[in-house]
């Protein structure tokens, strides 16, 4: 038996791969061939634009995919998201969808969009987002090169952002958030509900949130002196409590942590002060809570 896998083409892509590996896997793509592979025999991958991935799961075609909440509420697709993950192209957070306009134009609000043109990929949501606010506006897909088209070919977009410096570019100013995503992990619903592919699915799950949590943190162990050790604790966060443990000599203890990757340029001569030694840095693929 095999699962089947949507990988998100386009943006995401190389995000996800990527992730994958931390998790554990190698994902292997070819410029000529939609097929990548999987060094996981039960696993069969299949790349698929994330503004489609959604409509493929909850036909069938596909026990499963990464895409972005946004695409499954735009396509407003029947099926099971199995897992948050909150990673994107660039931060590895959240992205938005914002409502902007140039730079120059009058409008503050959605409400003086009233009878005006929005041009937009996202265009249920963009819809939804208007009926809400009690605004009537005429909106207009827009098949890329979204942000070039105000004020000529369209009034306002909305348009997707992780720093906002595309829309400052282009001199838009953004005015309104209309909705937030991040990827997650969809499965058909027959396959949720089949025991040998939910299975696989929740450890699939279990690994990339494991890679997730381990993005940005270090590993750090070091040897200290019995009377060093309060000295040491001291400068050292930890993700719950330090790992200590007894080295050969009574006198000595070695300790374990995980830090932010961050901090640890500011920490290791803290650490020697405090009578730590044989301090080692190491990187950390996954750290499952």
């Amino acid at each position: 038996m095999k699962l089947k896998l949507g990988i998100p083409k386009g943006s995401l892509e190389s995000a996800t791969i990527d992730l994958f590996r931390r998790a554990g896997f190698s994902i292997t793509t070819s410029s000529r061939s939609y097929f990548p592979a999987i060094d996981d025999p039960e696993i069969e991958c299949m790349l698929i634009r994330a503004q489609e991935m959604a409509r493929y799961v909850e036909d069938g075609v596909l026990d499963a995919g990464l895409t972005g909440h946004d695409w499954v509420m735009e396509t407003e697709a029947k099926v099971e998201t199995v897992a948050d993950l909150i990673y994107a192209k660039q931060s590895f957070g959240k992205v938005r969808w914002v409502l902007a306009v140039p730079e120059s134009s009058s409008f503050h609000s959605v409400k003086d969009l009233e009878g005006k043109i929005i041009a937009t990929e996202l265009v249920n949501a963009t819809r939804c987002y208007l009926a809400a606010h009690g605004v009537t506006a005429k909106v207009e897909f827009s098949w890329g090169a979204t942000e070039v088209k105000p004020p000529v070919l369209a009034d306002a977009i909305v348009e997707v952002t992780e720093t906002g410096s595309s829309l400052r570019a282009n001199k838009l100013r953004i005015i309104e958030t209309v909705l937030e995503s991040n990827t997650q992990l969809i499965a058909n619903l027959d396959s949720w509900h089949d025991e040998w592919k939910r299975r696989k699915l929740e450890d699939i799950r279990m690994l990339l949130e494991g890679a997730i949590n381990a993005l940005g943190k270090v590993g750090l162990m070091l040897n200290v002196e019995r009377k060093n050790l309060d000295a040491v604790l001291a400068v050292l966060p930890a993700l719950k409590r330090p790992t200590i443990s007894h080295l050969s000599d009574e006198e000595w203890l070695a300790v374990n942590t995980i830090l932010d990757e961050s901090t640890v340029r500011s920490i290791i001569p803290r650490l020697k002060e405090a009578g730590a030694q044989g301090i080692v840095e190491y990187p950390l693929n996954k750290i499952v809570m």
